[in-house]
Formats: structure tokens, C-alpha cells, sequence
């Protein structure tokens, strides 16, 4: 079996950081860097890239709402034409510091806000994939499964790969619990006890203690999560461990 491993990079603003980014490259196998609406600049792009091509870790581009006060974790009503560009633009602005570190973009991610909400609207999740289509028919779609974002990729004939969150708990109907809610973000042993319970079982926790079915072929560690490397690294030694190959989907 095997499962990859990835984390949210490149999410800092000029002299501002956050997170470790070179540490948790040592560790991920795929990286969704900013491309900066809701994060990075393009300095911190370049940077991100050239040590993601270094270590061989996948880019991926890691689009948002153009909400850099709010890090892209703000509902904004966007037309569905110009998500669509505004998409685009972002893959292309990330491609463009890839290429130059010797790789390129090879799948997308949305972030934040958009990610809840073209997970739900059929408009929206049309509007993404549209712009994976225009820019490169053989980018993948990273998401949750089971949700628009699926459908519409189906029907884009894009390529997509579920995704399954160790540190950050669910609701019952398989969603990301907000993280206003007390125990939305796990920590440490429950983010290491979700990460073996989704690639054994695919199962996760749910906010009021049960269980829910995530189909997951990469798992995410928040790099802003506090000890997000320690617990990425303790993460990846387990998975290793139980017998899971670590490695990229793309």
C-alpha cells in the first residue's frame, strides 16, 4: 500500500514566515505551495519551489480566494468565470518559478475557504477544473472525496486524488469541522492515532468522538500546526512502519 504524504508551504508574506517549510521538505512527498491570493509572494515562491525540487518533493499549486488579510479562510463571493481566471493565473504564476527550480505544477489543490466551497458548489468545482483544463489537461485535483469537487473532475476527465487530514478532525458527515470548535485541530498522538487510522481503515474521528469514512490516497499536515514537523516526521515513521510506502501520487 501506498499513501502520500503532503503539507500546505510557501505560506509566509515578505519578511513574515510561517512555519518551517525547509524542515517539513525534508518530510513531505508532495508540497502545495501559495501562489499569493491568500499566502507567499513570489519571492517565497521561488524559494519553496527550489527546495521542493531539491529534496524531490511534487509541487502542487495551492490556490485560494485573492484574500490575504483573511489567508483565503473567508467566504467571498466570486462569478464563477472569474474563479476560473483567477485560478489559472495562480497555476500559471507557480509554474512559472517550478520550471525555473527544474520541475513543474503537478496538481492543484484548492485552499481554505474554496476548498469548502467548490466541495459543495457544482459552479464552483466547474469553474476550478475549467482552469486545470485551459492551463494542462494531465495536472491532478487534490480534494475531498465524494464531493463536487470529484464530480466535476469525472467529468472533466481531470485526474483526482482524495485527500485525508491527520491533524484536523471531521463532522459526521465528512466534512473538516471548523476550526472555531474546541478539538477541530488535533495534536500530536491524535494526529498520528487519525494518519494509521485513515490508511488502515479509512476512517477518521469526528468531532463528537465517532467515526466517518475517508477515502484518502494523500494525507495532509497543516505546516502551521504547532509541532507540525515533529508531528509530520513521527507520522511518516509510522506509516513506514505499519508497512505503508511514503511516497508522491504524481
Amino acid at each position: 500500500m501506498a499513501l502520500d504524504l503532503n503539507s500546505d508551504l510557501g505560506e509566509g508574506f515578505g519578511p513574515w514566515t510561517m512555519g518551517d517549510d525547509a524542515a517539513m521538505l525534508d518530510i513531505v512527498t508532495s508540497a502545495n505551495i501559495a501562489c499569493g491570493f491568500h499566502a507567499g509572494d513570489p519571492s517565497i515562491m521561488r524559494a519553496t519551489c527550489a527546495t521542493a525540487v531539491r529534496n524531490g518533493v511534487r509541487i502542487g499549486a495551492h490556490v485560494g480566494y485573492r484574500d490575504l488579510v483573511g489567508f483565503g479562510r473567508r467566504a467571498i463571493a466570486v462569478a464563477p468565470v472569474e474563479l476560473r481566471d483567477e485560478v489559472l493565473y495562480q497555476i500559471g504564476a507557480l509554474d512559472a518559478f517550478a520550471k525555473t527550480a527544474g520541475d513543474r505544477v503537478r496538481y492543484v489543490k484548492p485552499h481554505g475557504a474554496l476548498y469548502h466551497a467548490a466541495a459543495a458548489d457544482r459552479e464552483l468545482a466547474e469553474a476550478l477544473l475549467a482552469a486545470l483544463a485551459d492551463y494542462d489537461a494531465e495536472l491532478a485535483l487534490l480534494g475531498p472525496a465524494g464531493t463536487e469537487l470529484e464530480t466535476a473532475a469525472a467529468e472533466a476527465k481531470i485526474r483526482f486524488v482524495g485527500e485525508g487530514f491527520a491533524d484536523r478532525a471531521y463532522t459526521p458527515s465528512g466534512s473538516l469541522a471548523p476550526r472555531g470548535l474546541p478539538g477541530a485541530v488535533l495534536h500530536s498522538e491524535e494526529a498520528v492515532a487519525q494518519a494509521m487510522s485513515i490508511a488502515a481503515s479509512r476512517t477518521a474521528r469526528t468531532i463528537e468522538g465517532g467515526e466517518v469514512a475517508v477515502s484518502a490516497a494523500s494525507l495532509c499536515v497543516h505546516g502551521d500546526t504547532p509541532a507540525a514537523v515533529e508531528m509530520a516526521r513521527r507520522i511518516r515513521a509510522s506509516l513506514a512502519e505499519s508497512g505503508v510506502q511514503v511516497e508522491p501520487f504524481a
